[in-house]
């Protein structure tokens, strides 16, 4: 219930901060830019703790925990900066790209998505060193959600390609 109420709370915050990547046609990469800076500040601002409301730690387990979830977060944002960036690159140019710059565009998107889900499952057993397996698992969930709810707002936000 508190993973669902957490993730509530998180839409709540991203839609309270505004209309990020607002549809407007007259949208500048300044713009995106700053959206995409605030939404990034909101996440992180409130992710580290709905994941500690959600993960309950001993003080052993908490002290092994948190330095390689920032490890995690760390190695993380570098796959996020790169999607950030093909979405700025995507907004400025979405007028007028090309097929072939359509193509590398989606193509190098879905291998990020695969780079993220590779660094998830690096991290797995490193979680499970220093806390048990059910406590990893649910870390997984929680953290994948958050994840998924920022997805779904930068993609309910962004211009759809134009034909």
């Amino acid at each position: 219930m508190k993973i669902l109420f957490s993730c509530f709370v998180l839409v709540l915050v991203l839609t309270a901060s505004g209309s990020v990547f607002a549809q407007k046609e007259t949208a500048t990469g300044v713009e995106v830019e700053k959206d995409l800076a605030l939404l990034r500040r909101d996440i992180r601002a409130d992710k580290k703790q709905l994941i500690a409301s959600n993960l309950t730690l001993t003080e052993a387990e908490a002290t092994k925990f948190w330095p390689v979830y920032d490890q995690y977060v760390a190695e993380m944002t570098k796959h996020n900066d790169e999607f950030y960036g093909l979405i700025k690159d995507y907004t400025a140019n979405q007028k007028v790209m090309t097929d072939a710059q359509a193509s590398a565009m989606i193509k190098r998107w879905a291998e990020v998505q695969i780079e993220q889900a590779r660094l998830r499952q690096k991290y797995i057993p490193i979680m499970e060193k220093v806390i048990p397996a059910r406590k990893t698992a649910l870390f997984f969930q929680v953290d994948r959600r958050l994840y998924s709810l920022l997805d779904l707002q930068v993609a309910s936000q962004l211009p759809l390609i134009i034909q």
